[in-house]
């Protein structure tokens, strides 16, 4: 196999490539054609059809191939998140359709047909297609537990009202459906073999400050929105950044370390706009309308329609915001110190984090990941960490507490100089100065001058983990304060998706009470699926909601989606995982899986804590 195409099978399907997280600009061909297909993403979609001759070369291969410039922007976004270099995709691609085309072989022109004709007559000439090359960048996603499905047609609306038209054109044709957000749901939804309705143009903001909300379309990613929040004062509760933000909701309740103070499903909106199954329009506020605040337990519900707008809540933002790591030796004093912080509503975003979830957010490479994880653990003696934003009061009140921490100014010294880390001889020290008191040296009066000496923190530093062509865009990067502040990460979540650096990941998420002994108890059976499977998983985090009463907690089993084995196997655990948090739901009352909150995004928060 060729490199290009262990590249291109190796794509997350994350859809990071299609927002400007680091401020190196998004594909131009892609902002200005909106299909998959002209993303960085859908040309390594693409190109795996080619190579592998699951699909023929049509007039919009060669449309597609020879709209990427090579500008190399995609190799920037898509190492920082997975360390792949998609530029030598792109330019086998074009080698690829170029070799097709001076061997005088056959490009497909893709056929007209009349419902074709009739989706084209509402949303214009350009915005569906039935070609090929189109299509099969919505085909497969990297769910385990799909299968792969070629649909007939994608079409881009720009309207409520294309909506309708189009629900009503696909009722009198009996044909399926299924509305795309960004294509990234890991249990398999975004996909079909009828029509793919992608939302990618409805990207209408709308802020309304005095009243404290913001209205916007289906089209708008969660970094999109958070960034025009943040230029005006506020933030929103927002999902991972390449989420669109109406179909987070939709799909499962948006969730974050936020949700602490924020909360979850209801709690993150004012009102919401749908297209319902008959292409009538109705708001959730309308007092006929559907009852979406419900919520039907332990059933998968059906989709109420197709969400066209939401007015999102604004929090407000204060100054004096800032983030502390504070580190724990075992799960359950972590969880018994977030449970009293949330119950004294002390800090505004809460979360236990691992160290899978800390190597990665902190290492821009897999390799320096490994040796950070292993630092964390071995010689830092630090497997768990609780990640708080706060305000000066609450910090204040964290110090009362007695508990050492992480500030800003020491995390920034450890992210910058995190490659001198694991040379570092004065670690060994570190058990010598804590005997008496776990992580005593936290408390020494200079230690974040101490460790910018020792490390020598810098840009420059820890651009060396990196590819040489990379650095000098690596060394203006983390020249960004934002790129090490915890607040900015925390609202904006690029590092969450490291996540499934190393391998694509399939996260078990469940809502339960803040109790340790069950915490333990599931967490044991997550395990023992993993160990009887061979699977190979890590503890995500907790974030406490429902002021600490409950919590959000996540598990994640890792999985090579390009083995048809491991996919296997995966199946099988999340089948085990899910029939395990069916038995805790009857047995206990106060468990609730994230599978069942699908498509119940919008209702109450009690419906699904309390029920």
């Amino acid at each position: 196999m060729s490199e290009s195409l262990k590249i291109a099978r190796s794509c997350r399907h994350y859809a990071m490539c299609k927002i400007d997280f680091l401020g190196s600009g998004v594909c131009t061909s892609g902002l200005d054609k909106h299909y998959v297909s002209f993303y960085p993403q859908g040309r390594m979609i693409l190109y795996e059809g080619l190579a592998e001759n699951k699909i023929p070369v049509t007039e919009k291969s060669i449309e597609i191939a020879a709209s990427c410039n090579l500008c190399g922007k995609c190799d920037f976004q898509c190492y920082f998140i997975t360390e792949l270099r998609p530029t030598k995709v792109m330019k086998s691609l074009k080698e690829f359709i170029s070799l097709h085309l001076q061997s005088g072989s056959e490009v497909v022109h893709s056929k007209e047909d009349p419902i074709l004709n009739e989706i084209r007559s509402i949303v214009g000439e350009e915005w569906a297609s039935n070609d090929a090359s189109i299509l099969y960048s919505y085909s497969h996603d990297l769910s385990p537990i799909s299968s792969p499905k070629m649909p007939d047609y994608v079409v881009l609306p720009n309207s409520r009202e294309e909506i309708s038209e189009l629900v009503k054109l696909f009722n009198r044709h009996n044909i399926r459906y299924t509305v795309r957000g960004n294509g990234s749901n890991l249990l398999g939804f975004a996909i079909n073999n009828g029509v793919i309705l992608d939302l990618n143009r409805m990207k209408t903001i709308e802020f309304d400050e005095k009243r404290w909300f913001v209205k916007t379309g289906p089209g708008v990613t969660a970094f999109e929105l958070q960034k025009e929040a943040q230029k005006r004062g506020f933030r929103i509760n927002a999902g991972e950044p390449a989420a669109m933000i109406c179909s987070n909701i939709m799909g499962s309740g948006v969730m974050s370390s936020f949700s602490t103070t924020y909360g979850i499903n209801a709690d993150n909106y004012v009102d919401a706009e749908f297209v319902s199954d008959d292409g009538s329009i109705f708001n959730i506020n309308d007092i006929d309308s559907p009852n979406l605040y419900a919520y039907k337990n332990l059933n998968h519900s059906k989709s109420p329609g197709i969400c066209t707008s939401a007015n999102i809540r604004l929090h407000p933002v204060t100054k004096d915001e800032s983030g502390i790591l504070i580190p724990f030796s075992s799960l359950e004093k972590a969880v018994n110190f977030v449970s009293d912080c949330s119950l004294r509503h002390i800090g505004i975003a809460i979360s236990i984090l691992g160290t899978e979830y800390i190597s990665n957010f902190l290492a821009p490479t897999k390799k320096s990941a490994e040796e950070i994880k292993m630092i964390f653990k071995e010689k830092l003696k630090i497997p768990f960490l609780v990640h708080l934003i706060g305000d000066s009061y609450a910090l204040t009140a964290i110090k009362h507490m007695g508990v050492t921490f992480i500030d800003q100014k020491l995390l920034t010294a450890l992210y910058l100089g995190s490659p001198s880390l694991n040379s570092a001889s004065w670690l060994n020290l570190v058990s010598e100065l804590s005997e008496d008191e776990p992580y005593a040296y936290l408390r020494l009066k200079h230690i974040a001058e101490l460790v910018e000496t020792a490390l020598e923190p810098s840009p420059e530093l820890l651009a060396t983990t990196v590819d040489p062509d990379l650095r000098p865009f690596y060394e203006k990067l983390y020249s960004r304060a934002e790129m090490t502040d915890m607040v900015w990460l925390t609202e904006f979540r690029i590092l969450s998706t490291r996540i499934g650096r190393r391998k694509g990941f399939l996260p078990i998420l469940i809502y339960l009470p803040v109790d340790y002994a069950l915490i333990k108890e599931i967490t044991d059976q997550y395990i023992s699926i993993a160990k009887e499977l061979q699977i190979e998983h890590e503890f995500g985090f907790i974030t406490p909601i429902d002021h600490g009463k409950r919590c959000i907690y996540e598990f994640d089993y890792f999985f090579d989606h390009t083995d048809l084995s491991e996919i296997e196997r995966i199946r099988t655990a999340a089948a085990k995982a899910n029939h395990l948090i069916d038995e805790y739901s009857v047995k206990n009352g106060t468990v609730r899986g994230h599978p069942y909150v699908l498509y119940q995004g919008f209702s109450r928060k009690e419906n699904l804590l309390y029920s």
